[in-house]
């Protein structure tokens, strides 16, 4: 079995930002059925940066690792560069995953991806709606 990063650990142990943001400018939920990690995460954004992110996962320490640490990388970024974050990014932001474990940094890219899109619908819904 390969060993966690400490990052991976401590990030598993005292997960940053659970939980869920009352009436969430986006929403992201994603799952993976071969392991069952479910992962559902939550943005906050204000002039188009992301003043607030939590999330709720269920799932193994490498799935409950990446979402926290999305939720910290996608903090004060604006929209644009919260876009720009990989998996990789997240991977690598915890130290490293062992190679089995990568899906769970897909899974938090594509939970980020799936908020900032229902975020961008929302946005073009809103201001449709002010124009009419």
């Amino acid at each position: 079995m390969e060993a966690y990063s400490e990052k991976v650990m401590d990030h598993f142990r005292s997960p940053r930002n659970v939980g869920e943001i009352e009436n969430p400018d986006g929403v992201g939920k994603v799952g993976n059925p071969v392991c069952g990690d479910i992962m559902e995460l939550y943005i906050k954004v204000k002039d188009g940066v992301i003043t607030d992110a939590k999330f709720k996962t269920f799932g193994c320490g490498a799935a409950i690792a990446t979402s926290s640490m999305v939720t910290e990388l996608v903090k004060n970024k604006t929209v644009e560069e919260a876009l720009k974050i990989s998996n990789r990014a997240v991977a690598e932001a915890l130290g490293g995953l062992p190679p089995i474990k990568m899906h769970c940094s897909v899974l938090a890219e594509e939970a980020l991806k799936k908020a900032l899109d229902d975020y961008r619908q929302k946005s073009v819904k809103e201001s449709s709606e002010k124009a009419a």
